[in-house]
C-alpha cells in the first residue's frame, strides 16, 4: 500500500508586536484621532440682499416719477379713489366739464353717490360707474386694471386727496403701468384735514404692488393670517 504524503507545514504569520510604554500609547492615540474637517466657508449674502433692496427702491422711485412713460393719448376716463366725499365731488365737477366717464372705486355709499353725480351735478347714469371691490389703496387698482385694459383704456385722470396722492400714484403707476395705462394726477386739496403719511406706508404699498404685478397675488391676506398674529403676540401691533 502506498503511504499518504505528509501535509506541508503552513508558515506561521508573525504577529506585530506593539511596544509597551508611553511611546506606544502616544502612537496608538495618534492613529485613532480623527482628522479635522476643513473649515466650511459660508458665503455672506447680506451685501447681495442690500443690493437687491437698493435696486428695488430705485425701480419704485423710477416708476413713481413716471420717467419711463412715452407721450400718452388724451385722457379717456376719470378714476376716483373713494373714501372721501370731497374726492367724489371734485371728480363730479371734472366729469361735468370734460364729459369723461367716471369710475369710483371703494367710494361712499351708493345713495350718496347717485345723489351727487346724477341729481346735483346732472350726470347721466351711464357716465358713472361705482365699484366696491376695493379694500385699500392697492386693491383700488388691482381690482380694476384688467377691466380697464379690456375696455382699451390707455390714459386716466387719477383723482384723490393731496395727502394721499404720492402713495396712490406710486401704486397706480406700478399696477396700471403694467397694463399699459398712463395716470395723470388730479389732487384734491384737503386743507386742515390733511394727514402726513410716513415713508413706511409708501414703500410698503409699493412693494406690495410690485409683488402683485410679478405673482398676480396680493400678499395682504397672507400677512394678516401668518404675520399679524405673531406681531400681536410680540406686542408690536
Amino acid at each position: 500500500m502506498l503511504s499518504r504524503p505528509e501535509p506541508r507545514p503552513r508558515p506561521r504569520r508573525r504577529r506585530r508586536r506593539v511596544a509597551a510604554g508611553p511611546v506606544a500609547a502616544q502612537k496608538s492615540t495618534r492613529e485613532r484621532r480623527p482628522r479635522p474637517l476643513p473649515p466650511v466657508r459660508r458665503r455672506r449674502r447680506f451685501p447681495g440682499r442690500l443690493v437687491g433692496l437698493g435696486l428695488l427702491g430705485l425701480g419704485l422711485l423710477w416708476l413713481s416719477r413716471g420717467w419711463w412713460w412715452p407721450t400718452p393719448p388724451p385722457p379717456q376716463m376719470i378714476l376716483v379713489l373713494g373714501g372721501d366725499a370731497d374726492r367724489e365731488a371734485a371728480a363730479a365737477r371734472l366729469a361735468r366739464s370734460d364729459g369723461l366717464p367716471v369710475v369710483v372705486t371703494g367710494g361712499t355709499n351708493p345713495e350718496y353717490a347717485h345723489w351727487l353725480f346724477q341729481q346735483k351735478e346732472g350726470l347721466p347714469a351711464r357716465q358713472v360707474q361705482l365699484d366696491y371691490r376695493a379694500r385699500d389703496t392697492v386693491s383700488n387698482f388691482t381690482s380694476l386694471v384688467d377691466d380697464l385694459r379690456k375696455a382699451h383704456i390707455r390714459h386716466a385722470l387719477l383723482v384723490t386727496s393731496s395727502d394721499h396722492m404720492e402713495r396712490a400714484l406710486l401704486v397706480g403707476r406700478i399696477v396700471a403701468g403694467s397694463r399699459g395705462i398712463h395716470l395723470t394726477p388730479v389732487s384734491v386739496p384737503c386743507g386742515s384735514l390733511c394727514v402726513v403719511e410716513g415713508r413706511g406706508r409708501l414703500w410698503r404699498d409699493g412693494v406690495r404692488a410690485a409683488l402683485w404685478v410679478v405673482s398676480g397675488r396680493d400678499i395682504r391676506p397672507w400677512v394678516e393670517e401668518r404675520v399679524a398674529p405673531w406681531l400681536e403676540k410680540a406686542g408690536i401691533l
